[in-house]
């Protein structure tokens, strides 16, 4: 068999180890020193948010939102169903009750025409998640938002370098949340960040990411001793994890061009397929700049799909679907409520597979992309 080529395979630019050595050697582990704020600013420099906070992942930085927005027990917030439970866990933590909207059959991200209808005296917030770093339609988002003063909060975990009408993601709402997960485009392992976008939520962030406590005032002089000051808990990344970051960062753009090369490729040579009716390729809005972060198919049945990444398996490819909808989960249909059907998100839950992207899958493409088509005429054709 041909050398099996993984679904993900993290990227490494080569200065992680001298960066966390540099680490080691200034003696500081814990969280907020040098890297960590070198790598809030490279993250403030490039998306322009008013101030971004690391933490130690993309679930860490939802549950800071969910405080910053005082969610709180019996709370509803609107969220799709087709996303990682990460975005619900983080509110119900609060107390907060999920309100599963269904998603668009075009990009999968939360559909905007399905909002008003979800909204009762109860909502307190929104939670569009840009799926495969791809944004939703937030202007008609943030309309309704201000129409019924509701808190706007971007899951924009696989987000980061891409933008909606020039805006980058993340920036646009209340709140943003990046995760740098080993999965991502930019990646520490794990780790993630806030993002805020009005000077007023600052203080209130740094105090709840730091237990509960004015710390952060305290080493820069502001007050002369740290107390409780306020809910929190501890959502500071170490300095390794931080240091491993701060080299992805610097090369957030390069990561992101190679990435969408082999995006563009699976487009061009996959179009095929889709010209035949034979699957869905990803759609991408003329107002969204993407980042290369997913390619997929949407295959006909679940059957189909289940038997492609079989097939493709056995070929030394890996392949994956991606997420179960929420709303027919143990725990979402214990938790969170839909007053309507799910169509697109259980379709989406069925039919959708991923194939291998990575920077360096270059080599392997024609492999991979030859087999999908090959695979794909013996099953549907």
């Amino acid at each position: 068999m041909n050398d099996f080529i993984p679904f993900n395979k993290p990227y490494l630019t080569g200065g992680e180890l001298a960066d966390i050595g540099d680490a080691l050697s200034a003696g500081k582990l814990s969280g907020d020193g040098r890297f960590t704020g070198e790598c809030s600013n490279l993250l403030e420099v490039s998306t322009g948010a008013r101030k971004v906070l690391l933490t130690h992942s993309g679930t860490a930085a939802l549950e800071m939102a969910a405080l910053l927005a005082d969610i709180k027990p019996g709370d509803e917030v609107i969220m799709p169903s087709y996303t990682f439970v990460s975005t619900a866990t983080a509110f119900v933590l609060r107390g907060a009750i999920p309100i599963f909207c269904d998603v668009r059959d075009d990009t999968f991200n939360l559909n905007e025409h399905k909002l008003e209808e979800l909204i009762t005296e109860k909502t307190k917030a929104i939670i569009p998640v840009h799926y495969a770093g791809v944004s939703c339609e937030m202007n008609k988002i943030l309309e309704v938002a201000s129409q019924f003063n509701l808190k706007v909060i971007e899951d924009a975990a696989q987000g980061i370098c891409a933008k909606y009408h020039g805006k980058p993601l993340g920036t646009i709402g209340n709140y943003g949340c990046f995760s740098f997960h080993e999965t991502k485009n930019v990646i520490s392992g794990e780790g993630g960040a806030l993002l805020l976008r009005d000077q007023q939520d600052v203080e209130r962030a740094e105090i709840i990411r730091e237990k509960g406590t004015n710390r952060s005032r305290f080493f820069r002089g502001q007050v002369d001793k740290y107390t409780w000051v306020d809910v929190g808990s501890s959502y500071l990344p170490s300095e390794i994890i931080a240091a491993f970051l701060k080299s992805q960062l610097e090369k957030t753009e390069w990561i992101t061009e190679r990435r969408l090369d082999v995006w563009n490729t699976y487009y061009n040579e996959l179009m095929c397929l889709e010209e035949k009716g034979l699957v869905k390729l990803p759609s991408v809005p003329e107002s969204c700049a993407h980042n290369g972060h997913m390619f997929y198919l949407v295959l006909p049945s679940l059957q189909v799909r289940t038997k492609f990444i079989e097939i493709m398996k056995d070929a030394g490819i890996s392949c994956v679907f991606h997420y179960q909808s929420l709303h027919s989960s143990p725990y979402g249909k214990n938790i969170g409520k839909s007053p309507y059907a799910l169509p697109v998100t259980e379709m989406a839950s069925d039919c959708l597979v991923r194939l291998p992207l990575w920077v360096g899958l270059d080599v392997h493409l024609d492999r991979v992309i030859n087999k999908t088509i090959k695979t794909i005429y013996t099953l549907v054709l």
